[in-house]
């Protein structure tokens, strides 16, 4: 198995618990505005940088659908006539909390505090996390597709603590997968809804290993070393 196969579970560990453990404060930030939650609190880390452009968004919405009904009679999001999707001024309000809450719920997660704090070292290896997570989102900036690019470099607060980088980062780093396993079944000729429906088997076996080889560039840049420090660090947060 190559080290984006390998990995890949482990990203999907941390962040999706970390995005569960923040549902309530992310809720939260939605019903103090008396708003529904929308792209925004999916792609916050790269809205709050630049706007989207249209590949990029059909790209990261093709599984979920692109529509924007809801985000502009809200006001939190406009469209340029070219398909470039920007947040508003109560989009960026919005997004930004988004990134704080679940930032802020993941260093609670990750940091239990004494006794356990001496026998789970994630929260301490958070700074080189956040490190190694950077030099990727670099890295791939050579290899990504087009969600990718739209969602990378992410923003971050001057003053963001280690999880709120280390949360946005991840999110940002899903994306070259997502990117490259987009790209594994459209050369395969499937369509969105085939993808979703195909079962385990030979074919899709072959778009997993695929999507692999695709992922596999951005960790080039890290030392055989520096790539145990990720999977271990990450593996060891709660």
């Amino acid at each position: 198995m190559s080290f984006a196969g390998r990995i890949r579970p482990v990203i999907d560990r941390v962040y999706v618990g970390a995005r569960a453990g923040a549902r309530d404060r992310v809720l939260a930030v939605y019903a103090e505005r008396d708003l529904k939650p929308g792209f925004e609190s999916s792609f916050y880390f790269g809205l709050l940088a630049r706007p989207m452009p249209a590949d990029g968004f059909a790209a990261a919405t093709s599984y979920l659908g692109g529509d924007m009904t809801a985000e502009l009679e809200q006001g939190v999001a406009v469209v340029d006539p070219d398909g470039t999707w920007r947040l508003t001024d109560l989009g960026r309000e919005v997004a930004l909390a988004v990134q704080l809450a679940i930032g802020d719920a993941a260093a609670e997660r990750w940091n239990p505090g004494p006794p356990l704090d001496a026998m789970l070292p994630g929260h301490a290896s958070l700074p080189r996390l956040v490190d190694l997570l950077g030099r990727l989102l670099d890295a791939g900036s050579a290899t990504g597709g087009p969600a990718f690019r739209a969602l990378e470099p992410v923003s971050e607060p001057v003053d963001a603590s280690p999880a709120v980088r280390l949360t946005s980062r991840l999110g940002a780093l899903r994306h070259h997968r997502a990117d490259a396993h987009r790209a594994a079944w459209q050369a395969a000729g499937l369509t969105v809804q085939q993808i979703k429906e195909l079962p385990a088997g030979p074919q899709r076996q072959a778009i997993d290993a695929e999507t692999d080889r695709r992922d596999e560039p951005i960790y080039d840049v890290l030392s055989a070393d520096e790539k145990v420090d990720l999977l271990a660090g990450l593996g060891a947060l709660p």
